[in-house]
């Protein structure tokens, strides 16, 4: 679990927070899965929204309490936690009226969360090839001089993910992302999907018959992978359903709306990759 010691914080305003604050972005995916567990929980909470787009991740107060410079953050009377699976283990055990982590599927859910954080980075280099044009999500050179001459140190020690977030957005502002990079992502979906196509064979939902983390989890990423315009209906029909019914629910829904700004450049993006044949479904050959 990553959590840093309060040495290790230098915005020390946080230090005094009494109750629950989540610091995110609004259409951050790990932003979105948190919110939605939150409101499941029935915890009272208090949101502290950051502008990715204004690059505010990258900006020293926030590099005081994240040197990742990832959202979501909580801080929970003082404490803070910063990636976002464990803070929804932290909340699950710490408030337990409603277990989203049930003991008997704990095991499971861990594995599967394991296999939706591998995937992080497909779901981004997706996001940034069908959903965002460049001139959005480009990091500007100085925000990210910032960010790596900023303190990088984590439960006494130097993080590895800084050189990992570093090389996406150096590879990304000189290549973007390549067909071969689209293609290998959606691929590495595509053998997911079917796996959990085949747990909704039988199961209303991924771990049977209530809503879990990984239910979650997962709705965020097929939130994500449609509006990149992956083919869910074809390739995957029950998880295309588990999916409608999920966004019935207002816990769910309520944390994925889209600002109409974002809806007009992304059905921009996709008439022009139909036009050019550059779809994901092109793409990845589905």
């Amino acid at each position: 679990m990553v959590q840093l010691v309060p040495e290790e914080i230098q915005t020390k305003e946080v230090l005094h927070w009494k109750g629950v604050h989540l610091i995110n972005f609004s259409d951050s995916a790990c932003s979105q899965k948190t919110r939605i567990f939150l409101n499941l929980k029935g915890i009272n909470w208090t949101p502290h929204p950051l502008n990715l787009t204004q690059q505010d991740n990258y900006k020293p107060w926030f590099l005081g309490i994240n040197p990742r410079g990832l959202v979501p953050v909580l801080v929970h009377d003082g404490e803070v936690h910063i990636e976002s699976n464990d803070i929804l283990y932290y909340l699950d055990e710490t408030f337990s009226n409603l277990k989203l982590i049930p003991d008997d599927d704990r095991e499971d859910i861990i594995a599967g969360l394991d296999e939706e954080n591998d995937l992080h980075l497909d779901l981004r280099a997706l996001t940034m090839r069908f959903v965002l044009p460049g001139f959005l999500a480009r990091k500007r050179p100085e925000a990210l001089s910032l960010y790596e001459q900023s303190e990088n140190i984590i439960n006494g020690e130097v993080d590895p993910r800084r050189e990992i977030e570093l090389s996406f957005w150096r590879t990304y502002a000189v290549d973007g992302i390549t067909d071969r990079r689209a293609h290998e992502a959606a691929q590495n979906f595509f053998a997911v999907y079917e796996l959990l196509e085949q747990r909704l064979t039988h199961n209303r939902y991924l771990c049977g018959g209530e809503v879990t983390l990984l239910d979650i989890a997962w709705f965020i990423y097929t939130q994500r992978l449609y509006m990149a315009g992956y083919p869910f209906a074809k390739l995957h029909p029950k998880v295309a359903i588990w999916h409608a019914h999920l966004l019935l629910k207002p816990e769910f829904a309520n944390e994925v709306q889209v600002s109409t700004s974002l809806k007009m450049i992304a059905s921009a993006m996709q008439l022009m990759q139909l036009i050019t044949s550059s779809t994901l479904s092109h793409i990845a050959n589905f």
